[in-house]
């Protein structure tokens, strides 16, 4: 089964006669809105799902004015000095993130790229086989009547060489 088969149709062919979801080649087709428009990932953000609008906050907002002691200042020292250490981390990994999106969007792009060629070229091939096709059938009266005028030649020869047999074979 070719690879359009795969991705347009479950039979691989125009379908057989014991498939209910035959195809016809009169205008059916199974490209449905639900299909063609579904997320790559569950979690992928789109005005259809718009996943979470989580953020991520290590300390609770200080809402009053606030005396720290010595203790909690440290703590607090140490901890930004991990949390700033952490996002140049994540700032590294998100960077590599999009770069890996950027990449396989490019792949999935360039993929549809070459199914949409696949596609319009199995449509013109398709097309050069039914105009064939069609020449094949309007040629069959043709092969029709060189038949029939092969067939009456050899009639024809049959006959003059019974003749000529019958001439041998009354001269000896």
């Amino acid at each position: 089964m070719g690879i359009m088969g795969t991705v347009f149709n479950k039979t691989g062919t125009g379908g057989n006669d014991d498939n209910k979801d035959k195809r016809t080649y009169q205008g059916d087709h199974n490209l449905s809105l639900e299909t063609t428009l579904q997320p790559t990932d569950d979690n992928v953000i789109s005005p259809l799902n718009q996943n979470n609008w989580d953020s991520i906050r290590t300390q609770s907002v200080v809402t009053t004015p606030t005396y720290f002691s010595k203790e909690q200042a440290d703590n607090l020292r140490a901890l930004a000095k991990d949390k700033k250490s952490g996002a140049i981390q994540s700032k590294r990994a998100y960077k590599s993130l999009k770069t890996i999106e950027k990449s396989d969007t490019t792949v999935h792009v360039e993929h549809r790229n070459y199914q949409k060629t696949v596609a319009s070229c199995e449509t013109d091939k398709q097309r050069s086989n039914a105009s064939l096709s069609r020449k094949l059938h309007r040629l069959r009266p043709e092969y029709v009547g060189m038949g029939k005028s092969i067939e009456k030649a050899e009639n024809k020869a049959n006959k003059r060489i019974l003749e000529l047999r019958a001439k041998i074979e009354a001269v000896t």
